[in-house]
């Protein structure tokens, strides 16, 4: 099994996937909430239990609470609280302030993002070029345990290596097999600020264009139509899909004529 799913290019946890235990109402509920966080990123769960009440759910907070937790999402705007990430994982200092960005390369950029099926969900990893918008390389797993993350990395690595690597302070960005991929390579590590919406905000943009152009667009039976559509769109995003803040160029273009 191992050895057909790297033939097919896959990853073991997207394989056995099985629709998560959660009720048809919950489901629903996870839905609605990644909407209301992708369109608005500053809401907290008691604001988000307010927009679902006014929306016609009768929903508690602590549920809400709860679902954003399993969805990996919280309110992104700076934020007055200690460090959360899990205990013994490193933090890194975030190195990109003021920093002009001038060459493919030189910061890329991960996060991951929640993705809603017909009968469950996945999550998402993008490994993301900041200077071309790039995207180096994707993952999707059933579990927020690191390894998809890992996997991603060195996909991207195979690539090419970046001189700074910005992620937020998430326990799969922290654990020592990450770091270690990293600094075998000698590229510097930097770290968002907990909860601050800018730190990451070209990831953030790259997750509301997925959002919306792909993933509410569709409804994925299973990981394998996930991965498939998402593998289709990605391809699309990379070496077909202009950006004026690239001078309508597409990402691929810029990242390969420059780099």
């Amino acid at each position: 099994m191992v050895r057909q799913c790297e033939l097919l290019g896959l990853n073991r946890a997207t394989l056995y996937y099985e629709a998560a235990p959660e009720s048809e109402y919950n489901l629903a509920l996870m839905a609605l909430i990644d909407q209301i966080h992708t369109r608005l990123p500053f809401y907290g769960s008691r604001k988000i239990t307010e927009q679902l009440w006014r929306d016609g759910y009768d929903v508690n907070r602590k549920r809400v609470q709860r679902l954003m937790r399993l969805m990996g999402i919280e309110a992104l705007y700076p934020q007055k609280k200690p460090n959360l990430s899990a205990p013994g994982h490193k933090v890194f200092p975030y190195l990109l302030k003021d920093l002009e960005i001038v060459r493919p390369n030189q910061v890329w950029c991960a996060d991951i993002t929640y993705i809603r099926m017909r009968y469950g969900f996945l999550y998402l990893i993008a490994i993301m070029d900041w200077f071309s918008r790039y995207v180096l390389a994707w993952e999707l797993s059933n579990s927020m345990e690191a390894g998809f993350c890992v996997a991603a990395l060195q996909a991207a690595l195979a690539e090419a290596n970046p001189e700074i690597f910005n992620t937020d302070q998430g326990s799969q960005f922290s654990c020592d097999d990450f770091i270690k991929e990293l600094q075998s390579r000698s590229i510097l590590i930097s770290m968002d600020g907990r909860g601050r919406a800018f730190d990451n905000i070209f990831i953030e943009r790259l997750w509301r264009t997925v959002k919306y152009e792909e993933v509410y667009l569709k409804d994925y039976n299973d990981g394998f139509e996930a991965r498939r559509s998402l593998r289709s769109y990605f391809k699309f995003y990379n070496s077909d899909r202009p950006h004026q803040s690239l001078g309508n160029c597409v990402p691929e273009e810029v990242y390969r004529k420059a780099a």
